[in-house]
């Protein structure tokens, strides 16, 4: 978490604050003038509480409040919009004996900031998210320390409600880390080695964990997992456009029903100049780009090499090498061919 605010108001608050400030060094205090005893440490603020905490809401990634909690809700309601883009909020009593976890537990890591500061100042965390007090699965942070998106979180809270209800809960994985979750299963969950065995349980909600695209009644009560598993080889020309690949990718993609939100990265060949085209469509989909020199790539035996490729290139392959080299792990997409100057394949990183 990247900006946390810690706002007080009063002079006990303001002690506390710079106790917290000791542990937490990048934290930003901030409390109203009449106090001031011209600390620099303190953010010293002269407009009242109501107009100073708006901006420290909309501004930072946590804020801190060093008073009581009724007070916070009543200042902060005006301003929640949703548990994806509220900051994570927390509230620690005058006598520091409890850190409660407020808003955006889950999602905005305001439980686990709550755990780390009472963990630092003996306090008692207090955490009410269902999911926690039960120790079972928060459906919502699956996979989130490894960077997976969620396809579609439409069906999160129906998910998220059967496994805190205990309902049955069938997991299918087959790609991704594996140590998603590194305890013992809760009772109602249960793992399945593929597709047909999860869909034919007797689950009523569902956790998939692929990079590939399914079509079944059952993602009406699943939550699927993206991880970044797929690594797009593309082999092109210095003026390849953006929409040319975009094109290819997306053939290629469906094609081989493989989701998109599942790309870690795309690899070409090291050329003398970047391809425009290329970093564009990185940009766009917010995906990084990695070069690969010819000498490495020419190293890597794959199954459709080129003379041509190795004429113009220096290698007989570029988007099945990059793919190979980049990932270390399995061709899933041979080269797919985009006359007259692109060529896809995808590998998937094994985990």
């Amino acid at each position: 978490m990247e900006k946390i605010a810690v706002l007080a108001i009063t002079k006990n608050g303001v002690e506390m604050g710079l106790s917290l400030k000791k542990s937490f060094p990048d934290w930003q205090i901030y409390a109203p003038s009449k106090f001031s005893d011209n600390n620099k440490m303190i953010n010293w603020y002269d407009v009242p509480t109501s107009v100073e905490i708006v901006d420290l809401f909309q501004s930072n990634h946590g804020l801190i409040c060093l008073f009581s909690l009724g007070a916070v809700i009543r200042l902060i309601a005006p301003y929640i919009k949703d548990k994806k883009t509220d900051p994570a909020v927390i509230v620690i009593d005058d006598k520091a004996q409890f850190v409660i976890s407020v808003l955006s537990g889950h999602l905005g890591g305001a439980n686990e900031l709550s755990n780390h500061i009472a963990e630092k100042i003996h306090a008692i965390p207090v955490i009410t998210t269902a999911a926690d007090v039960n120790k079972t699965i928060p459906v919502d942070l699956v996979g989130k320390e490894f960077g997976w998106k969620i396809d579609d979180d439409s069906t999160v809270t129906k998910v998220s409600a059967m496994m805190v209800n205990k309902e049955k809960i069938g997991v299918f994985q087959d790609a991704g880390e594996k140590t998603w979750w590194r305890k013992e299963l809760p009772d109602n969950v249960s793992k399945y080695e593929n597709f047909e065995g999860v869909k034919n349980s007797n689950s009523k909600g569902f956790l998939i964990i692929s990079d590939r695209i399914f079509d079944d009644k059952i993602l009406e009560n699943a939550v699927i997992y993206r991880p970044q598993t797929l690594v797009v080889g593309v082999g092109l020309h210095w003026d390849t456009s953006d929409d040319t690949i975009k094109n290819g990718l997306e053939s290629s993609l469906q094609k081989f029903n493989l989701s998109s939100k599942s790309i870690a990265r795309f690899v070409s060949i090291k050329k003398e100049k970047d391809v425009e085209g290329l970093i564009r469509l990185g940009k766009d989909m917010d995906v990084p780009i990695e070069y690969i020199d010819r000498e490495e790539l020419a190293t890597i035996t794959t199954p459709n090499p080129s003379k041509t490729v190795q004429a113009f290139e220096g290698t007989s392959s570029v988007s099945e090498a990059a793919a190979l080299k980049s990932s270390k792990g399995k061709l899933i997409v041979e080269k797919q061919k985009f006359p007259p100057n692109l060529t896809i394949a995808i590998a998937r990183i094994e985990n």
